[in-house]
């Protein structure tokens, strides 16, 4: 067990994931980092190596109760009780209601927000007892209006910023800062530049830029505290 402050970030990637890793450990955090592959942990690992034991990885649906359970019991061995939470996790199936699965359908809202709900009942109670810590969910446009085809994003984002909503009124009182924040745009990351190559990136959201904004919030003086934000590129229209 260390003695530096732990960040568990919940669906860790190339993106947002990784700009956050890089962030709170630049503050002197140890990194917890989640994701459902270990595929997708290996290149954030070898990335992130200079944290030596301030980085652990583990591979996990956070969708799966005891998969999480299992991933809290570890984080707290191995590198003590965390005072800050980040679920980024999400997945999408676009389509219309009839076709889209029951199956796409669930699997959607588990990942998307049941998730958040998991991690949150493991560790926030802790962060309580110690009078401090921070929550921090990953929203996005979707989470204020559902479009044509986006059910399965939609629908768990409105869940996730309800989620936000009533865990910020339960654990504010108690020292816990709750915040949801909107991405209202597209992320700059290596799949859309894969998908998108000449796509500029004026156009898109830095991961790093956004990952100064968690960083703020985390920051944040309780007598004002930010429960919800926005954010999004100069150019994009809303």
């Amino acid at each position: 067990m260390s003695n530096w402050p732990t960040a568990v970030i919940v669906g860790a990637g190339p993106g947002l994931g990784l700009a956050l890793a890089r962030r709170f450990a630049g503050e002197g955090f140890a990194l917890a980092l989640v994701a459902r592959h270990d595929a997708t942990l290996a290149p954030l690992r070898e990335q992130l190596h200079k944290l030596g034991p301030r980085l652990k990885s583990y591979a996990a649906d956070a969708a799966d109760p005891q998969a999480v359970d299992e991933v809290c019991d570890a984080t707290l061995r191995d590198l003590g009780e965390p005072s800050v939470l980040i679920y980024n996790a999400g997945s999408y199936s676009p389509g219309g209601l009839v076709d889209i699965t029951p199956v796409q359908f669930e699997a959607a809202w588990k990942i998307g927000c049941m998730g958040a709900f998991l991690f949150a009942r493991r560790l926030v109670p802790a962060m309580a007892d110690a009078g401090r810590g921070t929550v921090l969910l990953t929203g996005a446009t979707a989470a204020w209006r559902g479009g044509k085809g986006f059910a399965t994003l939609a629908v768990p984002k409105f869940g996730l910023r309800a989620l936000a909503e009533c865990m910020a009124r339960e654990y504010g009182p108690q020292g816990v800062h709750v915040a949801h924040v909107v991405i209202d745009g597209q992320i700059d990351t290596p799949r859309l530049r894969e998908r998108d190559p000449t796509r500029s990136a004026h156009t898109l959201l830095a991961p790093d830029a956004i990952a100064e904004t968690y960083w703020q919030l985390h920051c944040q003086d309780a007598s004002a505290w930010t429960l919800e934000m926005d954010l999004r590129p100069a150019v994009e229209r809303f």
